[in-house]
């Protein structure tokens, strides 16, 4: 497991705490950190609780890999995508705790997530690729179609429009805010609050309020994936 993901259990939650020391962008090595960390807390935790460093939950996917070429491009976003599929559909309540900025993949870790707290701040939350020439994969629309509130889904994608945490509370990014002093201890209250469901209850509601979403994702993903480039202005 690479140094920049982190994970504690206690109590009942599995931590993962993302800290690369610097964007927090998601590479190869970031995404199989946390997918080694959710199969951990599969057998020894009840929820999931995900923490960015400070003042940064994910600036995206790793643009060195990104601009290297279609193929490296296709390939961390696929596996981006698995990833994203995974906290869409894991078995356990997923929290997370937005540090601060939540750009392109970092939104889609909110979209994919249960239960989501930001802190106040001058921060930026939403996904921007649009303006820097990528289009939107599907999987990412439909995540943003099944959580964003229906007056923000066009502003939110087919206008790259950012938002502040208050507008990312309104647009369906973020559920909560607080403030920084008191984020950590606010999202770990909810993951423990949120470990005391009862599992059958809530697996079987999550599937249906999502499987039609997920069984899409899986059917059009390799297609959509085929399609994926920067375009000529990246």
């Amino acid at each position: 497991m690479t140094d920049a993901v982190t994970v504690n259990i206690s109590q009942g939650v599995a931590t993962l705490t993302i800290d690369d020391g610097k964007a927090n962008a998601l590479s190869h090595e970031i995404i199989s950190a946390l997918e080694t960390g959710l199969d951990q807390a599969v057998r020894e935790a009840a929820a999931v609780l995900i923490v960015g460093r400070p003042g940064r939950l994910c600036a995206g996917f790793d643009l060195s890999v990104m601009q290297s070429g279609d193929a490296a491009l296709r390939d961390l976003v696929a596996a981006g995508a698995g990833l994203l599929l995974r906290l869409f559909s894991f078995p356990r309540p997923v929290v997370v705790a937005c540090t601060g900025h939540a750009v392109a993949a970092g939104a889609l870790i909110l979209l994919a997530s249960d239960l989501r707290l930001g802190v106040r701040g001058d921060f930026r939350i939403g996904l921007n690729e649009v303006s820097i020439g990528m289009p939107l994969p599907l999987f990412a629309t439909e995540l943003a179609r099944h959580r964003l509130a229906p007056n923000h889904i066009v502003r939110a994608t087919l206008l790259a429009e950012l938002y502040d945490p208050a507008g990312a509370v309104a647009a369906g990014f973020l559920d909560l805010l607080t403030d920084p002093e008191t984020l950590l201890e606010q999202a770990m209250s909810e993951a423990k609050r949120l470990s005391r469901l009862p599992e059958q209850a809530f697996c079987r509601t999550r599937n249906r309020l999502r499987t039609a979403t997920v069984d899409e994702i899986r059917r059009t993903l390799a297609a959509d994936l085929a399609d994926v480039s920067l375009g000529a202005s990246a």
